[in-house]
């Protein structure tokens, strides 16, 4: 950002203040400004990354052709309606095919599109879609739960209310017997058969 920019992006933090009540100038609020802009940076990161070449820089040649599945990966993600939080958990599967992907890009790779301004139902897609075009795996399977705080904290009121999301393709949409792993293993207290 320039400093022009930045300069907007404060008034705009501080216009936002008087507009809900607060003094912009009192002692307590003098940085927040600029604390606002450096959070909001960090928050929505994942603009300047590329979710396709995280996941080329680690592909693997593999024979193995079993589900892969990585449970519980925690995330928090920015309501595109309300700039309010989304706090939940991204469950990811694929069955390669020929290639396997370091298992640390793909929680990458939900940090990078849960750090847009979103929707919990296009979020799921996205992570199942990059996954797909770039390992080119079997199938896939994307399953979001989370809480939004845009129906916690104003509107309806529901706290603790959860909403789940599923984006699946290949096997995972074909094949019945291969999605119901998927979900027994999602809801399986260990993540395991065994």
């Amino acid at each position: 950002m320039s400093d022009k920019q930045d300069i907007k992006f404060e008034d705009a933090v501080k216009s936002m203040m008087l507009h809900v009540g607060e003094n912009p100038d009192r002692e307590g609020l003098l940085k927040t400004p600029q604390m606002v802009k450096k959070a909001y940076e960090f928050i929505f990161g994942g603009y300047k990354e590329d979710p396709k070449e995280i996941l080329s820089s680690a592909l693997f040649t593999s024979s193995n052709d079993e589900m892969v599945l990585l449970k519980d990966i925690e995330f928090y993600s920015t309501c595109e309606h309300h700039l309010l939080p989304i706090i939940g958990r991204v469950h990811v599967a694929y069955i390669p095919d020929g290639k396997v992907v370091g298992l640390s890009k793909i929680p990458r790779v939900v940090n990078v599109f849960a750090r847009r301004m979103q929707i919990q139902e296009q979020l799921t897609e996205q992570i199942a879609d990059a996954i797909m075009s770039t390992i080119k795996p079997k199938g896939v399977a994307v399953v979001i739960q989370a809480r939004h705080m845009c129906m916690e904290m104003r509107g309806v009121e529901k706290i603790n209310s959860t909403t789940t999301s599923s984006a699946l393709r290949g096997l995972f949409k074909k094949d019945e017997k291969t999605r119901s792993e998927f979900f027994s293993l999602i809801n399986s207290p260990n993540g395991s058969r065994y």
